[in-house]
């Protein structure tokens, strides 16, 4: 056997009771669905043995294994030749797996049915790499028998990684699990330097497809393309709209959904994001939420690939912005004035260096640092918190994993403009066909490899392996498919569309859709009296709806994606160049309240209104530099859902 995973001995902890979701056994409608939203099921203690038993290893004449399995782990103590004093690699974390699958051997004469999990272990540097597991079910003298014990172990897994309830005294079974979920999976080929579609295609599609979800992908071709397409889609096809970019994006996503007719439902469909942008911020605030220990690059994408493919779904706040000329738009992220839009854009032409152009931007920025006079005022939150925590300790994370089943009927999708492929990863060779299977079966590979099963585990004389269908489809339903592989350039455009076409009058503007804001006066008019007023000279000004300000920037560590608070930091004039320095050094680690910075302000609000006084200057909403003037805004809580997995354990990653 290969890719034995180093892991360290996790301890036992209590899942955090919170609303969440999970992949595949919700309502068709996406309002009904994220309404329907339900407490998981009451947690097993994380040392309860769920299932135990003996397996040998692939090649068979590796050692043989004892598995316990329980709700936070694939515990492996190795049998014979010789029982380890000390194991290595004798526990495999869910929070590493991405997926399973159940094999057999291609030998006629092997009885033996195969059971292989994936999993993304970190390495001694700290990065996550790929590793498999394959362990041999041959305690029966049949193939059926073997093969029942195999799908046994492989959906237990699957139950625990996507929520699902385990049978107390059942029978557990394959038909314990849902369809696969459908995702559209947004990406923009631009983004990361480029490397956004060579991640997405390396790393991206081939985890979710070892996780068993099905999905279609779109690269995206201009700005506000992903707008236009989201306004056109058939909703109820669809489990979750994921982004594959920056912030911007999914920026787009959801002023999108929320400019449709039915935007009340809308908003409600899952969406995600996979980081592979410069700033990566609510990735960032994900990876946390999660419990991962922060990242940046291709470990945040790994880490928020792997949150993805457990599918638990979270209320999101969205922030209604009104600018100076009535328009409207909804952010996730941020609204921000002075040095923050400053460096945002100011460093837009340092776009190649990726992330290190905000490093670039802020050293400029200081070098000519300048101040602005405005005037900010904001309805206080009803329940303030009494400070920003100092110091907030990071989460720990639960990952999940879920099966390769056996592909399902083909679904009346309506056509998807600029489409690369839809459902299973495509594969990028030819197919393997199991004895017995009226069609080929998909050989997973990772990174533009061979097929890993019938080559990677096999020594000299071992008959490869290939996929056994777990999942069986009901008699007489028609066969899916194999799809084209992904291209390696440019999509190809199919002859007909399912949207409307863009056309070069196309005006997408402001939101003429979504909730009303009831807690805002009209722009120029006078404010309640139950609001605060600042006025001054400002260095910036921050109104932040989740904790991170970038991948590592963590502006509001106390900040939840739905506690229904924009969180309002400005810092005043007269702060020296080397003290900003250092508040946002702090910012990395979340402590720059614990500072004592006196030119530091904090509030948490519902509402606030922002009135540059100053002629000249730059607004950004969620990284996108909007018309210069007063504007206002109020929080709407809950009212999307994002996809984040499920919460980790506060302060523990495996």
């Amino acid at each position: 056997m290969n890719g034995h995973p180093e892991a360290e001995e996790q301890q036992d902890q209590r899942p955090d009771q919170e609303l969440t979701g999970s992949w595949g056994h919700g309502p068709r409608s996406t309002l009904v669905r994220a309404k329907a939203m339900a407490p998981p099921p009451p947690p097993l203690a994380a040392s309860t043995p769920l299932l135990h038993g003996e397996f040998g290893s692939y090649p068979a004449r590796g050692p043989r294994f004892a598995l316990t399995l329980t709700s936070q782990a694939l515990h492996i103590q190795r049998l014979r030749p010789k029982p380890e004093a000390r194991p290595r690699g004798g526990l495999v974390p869910l929070a590493e797996v991405s997926g399973c699958c159940t094999l057999r051997s291609r030998s006629p004469s092997d009885s033996a049915a195969y059971f292989c999990i994936y999993t993304y272990p970190r390495g001694r540097r700290g990065a996550r790499r790929r590793a498999t597991r394959t362990f041999q079910a041959d305690g029966a003298a049949t193939y059926e028998e073997n093969r029942a014990e195999a799908q046994r172990w492989a959906t237990a897994l699957t139950c625990l990684l996507r929520g699902l309830p385990l049978p107390g005294d059942g029978e557990i079974t394959p038909d314990l699990l849902p369809r696969p979920p459908r995702l559209l999976l947004l990406v923009n080929p631009f983004g990361g330097r480029g490397l956004a579609w060579q991640w997405c295609k390396n790393h991206v599609l081939p985890m979710i497809s070892e996780a068993g979800l099905s999905f279609n992908l779109i690269q995206t071709e201009r700005q506000n393309h992903a707008r236009e397409l989201v306004q056109g889609l058939s909703l109820s096809e669809w489990d979750g709209i994921v982004t594959v970019s920056g912030d911007g994006l999914l920026h787009e996503v959801l002023n999108g959904l929320l400019d449709r007719p039915d935007w009340e439902e809308a908003v409600k469909m899952p969406v995600g994001i996979l980081p592979c942008g410069s700033g990566n911020a609510l990735a960032g605030a994900v990876n946390q939420h999660g419990g991962f220990e922060p990242a940046l690059g291709l470990d945040l994408l790994l880490n928020c690939s792997l949150l993805l493919c457990r599918g638990g779904g979270h209320p999101l706040d969205l922030l209604s912005v009104t600018l100076a000329s009535g328009s409207r738009c909804f952010s996730f992220l941020s609204v921000a004035w002075g040095f923050v839009s400053d460096v945002d854009i100011q460093s837009e032409r340092f776009r190649a260096l990726g992330s290190a152009r905000f490093t670039l931007g802020t050293v400029l920025g200081l070098a000519t640092l300048h101040t602005y006079r405005g005037r900010l005022s904001y309805l206080p939150a009803t329940v303030e918190p009494a400070s920003p925590t100092p110091a907030h300790s990071l989460p720990r994370a639960k990952s999940e994993l879920t099966l390769t089943p056996d592909p399902a009927p083909p679904m009346a999708h309506s056509p998807l403009h600029r489409s690369v492929s839809d459902l299973p990863l495509p594969l990028p060779q030819p197919a393997l066909a199991s004895p017995g299977s009226p069609e080929p079966l998909p050989i997973l590979s990772l990174n533009g490899g061979g097929p890993e099963l019938a080559g990677d585990w096999g020594g000299a004389g071992d008959a490869p392996l290939s996929p056994d269908p777990l999942l069986s489809s009901p008699p007489g339903s028609p066969k899916a498919a194999l799809h084209s592989p992904v291209s390696e350039g440019a999509p190809v455009i199919p002859p007909s569309s399912g949207l409307p076409l863009p056309t070069p009058d196309a005006r997408v503007g402001a939101s003429t859709c979504g909730p009303p804001d009831h807690l805002l006066p009209p722009l120029g008019t006078p404010l309640p009296p139950d609001w605060v007023t600042l006025e001054g000279d400002f260095v910036l000004m921050l109104a932040i709806s989740p904790s991170h300000l970038g991948a590592d920037l963590v502006a509001a560590p106390h900040a939840r994606f739905d506690d229904g608070l924009v969180h309002l930091c400005w810092v005043r004039s007269g702060i020296s160049r080397a003290a900003l320095l250092r508040l946002f050094l702090a910012m990395e680690r979340g402590s720059h309240f614990s500072l004592g910075c006196p030119q530091l302000g904090y509030a948490a609000a519902r509402a606030f209104r922002l009135e540059p006084l100053t002629p000249r200057g730059v607004l950004t909403v969620d990284g996108e530099q909007v018309e210069y003037g007063p504007l206002q805004a109020q929080m709407h809580p809950g009212i999307g859902t994002l996809l984040t997995g499920p919460p980790g354990c506060p302060g523990r990653e495996p």
